[in-house]
Parts: structure tokens; C-alpha cells; sequence
């Protein structure tokens, strides 16, 4: 029962909220790359657009199809993306990452939001529907950036 209980405690008010508003939801007319990840054990999926110009991430658009958890992901960094460097969101991923496996730190503003997932750092089977739009937020900037340069 404690179990079922800390599952419950897990799906915040806040972490709801933010699912449920989720910001940049339509997709990009003419995105500089578009990459769609998706979790294999639960089938959450992410599709990202971004736009980028200077390096920077001029616009984003996000497709959710995930849990309350991922949604409350995507719904932080759709908020924060817009101006970050890839450098910032590969920061953001990975601290992500480190703060849900290793108990980290929050990840470095813009994308500190992300703090409220803390409490999932208990559930490893969530952890790669959280993970999802950061890790195609970070494969969409190398493809932007990439065509860029080219």
C-alpha cells in the first residue's frame, strides 16, 4: 500500500498542472529539424521542431504523447527552450538525467522547473518518458545546427 500511496504523492498538483498546459503544442510550419523520440517501455512519444538561428533556438513546437510525468517535461521545456543554446539543453538533459538516476542537482535555469519531477527519481520506468523531449530537443539542435553549417 506505501507504494501505491508514494505513486499518488508522485502526481503533484503541480506536476499536473503543467501536463495539463502544456505551451508551444503546435507544430513549426518550416522547422529547421523535427526529430520524434519515443519510449519503448511505456510508448511515450515526443515530436520537436525547432527553428534555430545564431545558435539559438528561435521558435519550438512540441506533439506529447506521454504520461502525466513526461508531459510535465515537455511542458518545462517548451516554457524555457525558446533563446537556449544547445549547449544549455545537452546541460539541461544531463543534469536531468544525473538529478532522476543519481539524485543530482535541479537542473541549471532556464530549466530548474524540472525540479518538481524530483519525487520520480523512485520510478526508473518513467524516467525515459521524462528524459523524452530534452533528448529530442538536444538531436533536433545537432540536426539544425548541422544544416546550417552545411
Amino acid at each position: 500500500m506505501s507504494r501505491e500511496n508514494d505513486l499518488i504523492k508522485l502526481y503533484s498538483g503541480k506536476i499536473l498542472e503543467l501536463a495539463g498546459d502544456i505551451p508551444r503544442t503546435d507544430r513549426l510550419e518550416a522547422p529547421d529539424a523535427t526529430v520524434k523520440k519515443r519510449s519503448p517501455l511505456c510508448g511515450s512519444t515526443v515530436t520537436v521542431d525547432v527553428a534555430v538561428q545564431d545558435g539559438k533556438v528561435t521558435d519550438y513546437g512540441q506533439d506529447v504523447k506521454a504520461c502525466a510525468l513526461g508531459q510535465a517535461a515537455a511542458s518545462v521545456v517548451g516554457g524555457a527552450i525558446i533563446g537556449c543554446t544547445k549547449e544549455q539543453i545537452v546541460a539541461a538533459r544531463d543534469a536531468l538525467k544525473a538529478m532522476l538516476k543519481e539524485d543530482g542537482p535541479t537542473p541549471p535555469a532556464p530549466f530548474d522547473g524540472l525540479e518538481v519531477l524530483r519525487p520520480a527519481a523512485a520510478y526508473k520506468n518513467r524516467h525515459a518518458s521524462i528524459l523524452l523531449a530534452l533528448e529530442a530537443a538536444c538531436e533536433a539542435m545537432d540536426q539544425a545546427l548541422a544544416a546550417h553549417t552545411a
